[in-house]
């Protein structure tokens, strides 16, 4: 009986380790407490900083990035211990077209305006870490969209190669604060720090509802914008 409850005991504790631990899941929820930043303060090297983003519908997908404006990084030894960075949604480049091109002025526009980011109400956007984990090895559980030539790609397929943490943040947008949690990779070396990651985000929950899918009345006549946006961040600091 002894050796029963001791069994017992030892696998409930393992359950709650496991449970308790970092899930192989991208998450969307409320803003949590900004982490207290220590150690040395990196600034963002702007020119070689970015958003890359790329937006889906049934018949096609658009993409390109924002730029980085400025922003810190918090590094203590090789700990990354707190971040904040600053996005100009003025800024956004669409790389799927030539700025030539007759409807690239109109997609911009369209992009900057209330049905999406309201950019002349909020021209900018803010990214702060909440709190880092290490990664451990897994498959990066994917969301299940609905079929067309163009889903968006699953988060699995736009991770970075080798993450090396799961990274949690604040970000800011159209006037919503959301927690966001994505795998990334970090390496901080010789006073200098790169980052990667490559995620999906639902639009919808920043209030960029335009053709929101689900209110599509029949997707099989494909007027609709996928909610999935995915979502990769480009930053160097030093």
């Amino acid at each position: 009986m002894k050796f029963l409850q001791k069994t017992g005991l030892f696998l409930l504790a393992t359950f709650m380790v496991v449970a308790c631990g970092p899930s192989n899941t991208v998450e969307t929820g409320d803003a949590q407490e900004v982490a207290q930043s220590a150690g040395v303060t990196l600034e963002i090297d702007a020119e070689n900083s970015k958003i890359d983003w790329r937006g889906y519908k049934p018949a096609g997908q658009h993409f390109g990035y924002i730029p980085v404006t400025e922003g810190q990084v918090f590094i203590e030894g090789e700990s990354l211990t707190g971040a904040r960075f600053v996005f100009d949604i003025t800024g956004l480049k669409i790389q799927d077209m030539e700025e030539s091109n007759e409807n690239y002025p109109k997609l911009w526009g369209h992009l900057q305006s209330d049905d999406f980011f309201d950019a002349s109400n909020f021209p900018q956007a803010v990214f702060e870490l909440t709190s880092v984990e290490s990664y451990s090895a897994g498959i990066i559980e994917n969301k299940e969209e609905f079929e067309t030539e163009n889903t968006p790609k699953s988060d699995s397929e736009i991770a970075p190669e080798n993450p090396t943490h799961w990274i949690s943040g604040n970000l800011t947008m159209r006037g919503t604060t959301k927690n966001i949690k994505f795998p990334a990779y970090v390496s901080i070396s010789n006073g200098a720090l790169t980052a990667k990651a490559g995620f999906n985000i639902d639009r919808t929950a920043w209030g960029l509802a335009y053709n929101d899918e689900s209110n599509a009345v029949d997707k099989a006549k494909d007027q609709f914008i996928y909610n999935t946006v995915s979502i990769g961040f480009d930053i160097k600091a030093n």
